[in-house]
């Protein structure tokens, strides 16, 4: 099972680490794409080297994608046409996709959370009244999940995790994090 993640130019570093962390931790090959070559740096300095260039990595068939949040990262994945395509094809094909914080307005650029229930980053998702919006800490309607920001990056991986491989390997995957 493949999960892409692409990674712009000021995403929130703790979202896209905290996701790729626990999704290998629970056997799933994470693919972390940047939008351009080389290193991106993320919204706090931090520096994330990926594993490829989103064009090498759009040549492979994934099961989920997921958006790291933080801005300006949320902006530039909203603005990069292939980010759009792949986030509608998925939908089409009736595969997961999902984002954090600031990147659900990335979603609904795509056309993906009319009439969905959804959360996000206060202010993100605003002025979208085809949007049933929720501050829980992460939601899952259909094949799209949401999430509201760093401090439920945790919550929101293990959701992934559970939605994937099932509410066992969630919890085996959990159970060493030693979460209160």
């Amino acid at each position: 099972m493949r999960v892409l993640v692409p990674l712009a130019d000021g995403c929130e570093e703790l979202e896209a680490v905290t996701v790729i962390d626990l999704l290998r931790r629970a056997g799933i090959e994470v693919v972390c794409a940047g939008l351009q070559p080389g290193p991106v740096r993320c919204s706090r300095g931090v520096v994330l080297v990926p594993d490829m260039t989103l064009d090498a990595a759009l040549a492979q068939d994934y099961a989920m994608v997921v958006l790291p949040g933080g801005m300006p990262g949320a902006a530039h994945l909203k603005a990069d046409p292939r980010i759009l395509d792949v986030l509608k094809r998925m939908a089409a094909d009736g595969k997961y996709t999902a984002a954090i914080c600031a990147a659900p307005m990335v979603l609904s650029e795509a056309g993906l959370l009319k009439g969905k229930a959804a959360t996000s980053y206060p202010g993100a998702l605003d002025g979208q009244p085809d949007i049933r919006l929720s501050t829980d800490s992460v939601v899952r309607d259909g094949t799209v999940l949401t999430s509201r920001g760093p401090g439920t990056a945790m919550d929101f991986a293990l959701a992934l995790i559970e939605t994937l491989l099932g509410e066992d390997t969630r919890r085996q995957v959990e159970a060493p994090l030693m979460r209160p």
